[in-house]
């Protein structure tokens, strides 16, 4: 064997050892407990035979502790480049079959090389984490590895889109890299986020609680928000990350992939004339409307378990990438409360700085009233989605389907705040407030003059038909210039791709500026 063949040979041989990471008998206890190695889950996300690898023979440069004895191949990472759906996008893996996954100075080195090189060739980046948490023989230096991440993950936001799934623990410092990130996805059972560990909780508040109940994927994409998915388990989160790739443009500069269709871009649908119920206090669920309006039916929901009360996700109109934004009538009435502002105020300054047309179907009461509300502070948060619609220069459309009063109407991307194409249905409500709290107001002394009952209750019947015909129906404020169109419910969906189509080249203007202050 010649020289040059010996070294091949050893090369392929340190290959195959670094691709077993922590050994065959660690990859088996990973298995015993569900989850995927780091290099399962890349083959599963990437194009076949796309990847890529970079620093493969990557070594830590520790000697504390005992550390010296042992240095894997890629420290506990793997990382590089491949392709999804013919598109780039780089990558990185945390493998907990080394060392648990632990952050180490030359693993945070290597995750930060891969985020330049997203952020320099312009594509997405995506981070499976599966750690322990920072390496405590360390120190110091795997601290400064999770502020050198941290750092990047707040430079590439706004331009590449960052992508994090939890395949295991994510605790201490570590959780705040996916919360940086565009979206996050959960895997039920066998993913957790936390601050601090069940331990702590208990020795400092006196709280018993587990690790699943604390900050697993339930929680996170129910309770607190931090998670905008809960897959199932690790092949459908990993199919999420796909199937979200599919609505997003490489970077900032870039423009969504067209995803052609066969559906008509005229295609009517004679159920939308009917769904408004004649009560206006009974609801109707307005996935229906969504799904009618959209290409083929398809959407994919974003935070689909928090605050049920508003919808957010893309979906594809006449081929073009799209954010839908709609309350639910179906859930609390569609009212704004903290929760629903917070959610659609991020998504809303997603879908501004990456470029993707907002479509906006409106059907709210009002803000949700209350001490528990005001005292958390439904005016700062509800503040935050006002900011975001009028922040946003994107392709702005909005839909009034039936009722928007008060605040909640300007927030919900009304025309002050740089609506493009306004709409409403002609059972739209567009008022201060709805006639039963309308009319108490302005007929109040008139009401407490009357002291027949059977006369008072036609007295407030006759108000409530004149304040109906007056102000609960769309034409005041067509009339005002405020809405483009009343338009029939059965063409929603060629009116909004006609509008979309004449946006494309929108030219917008803002005030020079560092950057605004978004009450945070």
């Amino acid at each position: 064997m010649s020289i040059q063949q010996e070294k091949i040979k050893d090369l392929v041989e340190r290959r195959s050892s670094a691709r077993l990471g922590g050994g065959r008998k660690r990859i088996e206890d990973q298995h015993a407990k569900g989850k995927l190695t780091a290099r399962e889950r890349l083959t599963l996300l990437l194009d076949e035979g796309s990847f890529e690898e970079f620093d493969m023979f990557v070594h830590h440069h520790c000697t504390d502790f005992g550390m010296d004895k042992s240095h894997p191949d890629g420290d506990g990472v793997v990382c590089g480049r491949g392709t999804i759906d013919g598109r780039i996008v780089y990558v990185f893996a945390q493998d907990f079959t080394v060392n648990g996954g632990s952050l180490s100075k030359t693993m945070g080195a290597k995750i930060c090389k891969v985020q330049d090189m997203a952020m320099r060739y312009g594509a997405p980046v995506i981070g499976l984490n599966d750690s322990g948490g920072a390496r405590i023989q360390e120190g110091i230096d795997a601290l400064a590895g999770y502020g050198e991440i941290f750092e990047r993950n707040i430079l590439s936001s706004g331009v590449i889109p960052q992508i994090s799934a939890i395949m295991g623990p994510c605790a201490g410092g570590a959780v705040y890299s996916p919360a940086l990130t565009d979206f996050t996805i959960m895997v039920r059972d066998s993913s957790y986020m936390f601050l601090t560990g069940p331990a702590v909780v208990k020795s400092v508040t006196g709280e018993v609680v587990d690790q699943e109940t604390l900050g697993g994927a339930d929680v996170h994409a129910g309770k607190s928000g931090v998670a905008h998915f809960a897959a199932e388990d690790e092949k459908d989160a990993i199919g999420i990350i796909r199937a979200l790739l599919g609505f997003l443009p490489q970077n900032n500069r870039d423009r969504a992939p067209l995803k052609p269709t066969e559906d008509p871009f005229g295609r009517s649908d004679d159920a939308l004339n009917e769904i408004i119920p004649d009560n206006p206090n009974k609801p109707y669920d307005m996935y229906e409307v969504i799904f009618s309006i959209v290409d083929d039916g398809q959407f994919l929901e974003i935070h689909r378990e928090f605050a049920r009360n508003i919808i957010v996700g893309f979906a594809h109109m006449g081929g073009r990438s799209v954010g839908i934004v709609a309350n639910q009538p179906m859930s609390g009435a569609g009212v704004l409360d903290i929760n629903a502002s917070r959610k659609a105020a991020r998504f809303v300054r997603f879908c501004d700085a990456f470029g993707i047309p907002l479509v906006t179907l409106v059907d709210v009461p009002g803000f949700l009233p209350g001490t528990q509300q005001e005292y958390a502070g439904i005016i700062s948060n509800g503040a935050k989605l006002l900011y975001a619609y009028g922040e946003a220069t994107v392709p702005k459309v909005t839909v009034t389907l039936r009722k928007s009063y008060g605040g909640a109407h300007i927030v919900m991307s009304c025309k002050q705040l740089r609506g493009d194409i306004n709409y409403a249905w002609p059972s739209a409500n567009i008022a201060v407030m709805g006639a039963d709290g309308a009319v108490g107001i302005l007929f109040g002394k008139e009401f407490k003059s009357e002291t027949d009952p059977d006369k008072l209750a036609e007295l407030k019947e006759a108000r409530k038909k004149e304040y109906d015909d007056l102000f609960c129906n769309p034409y005041q404020a067509a009339q005002k210039g405020y809405i483009e169109d009343v338009i029939e419910p059965r063409n929603t969906r060629f009116r909004i791709i006609r509008a979309l189509i004449a946006l494309e080249n929108k030219r917008p203007e803002l005030p020079d500026r560092k950057h605004g202050n978004i009450p945070l």
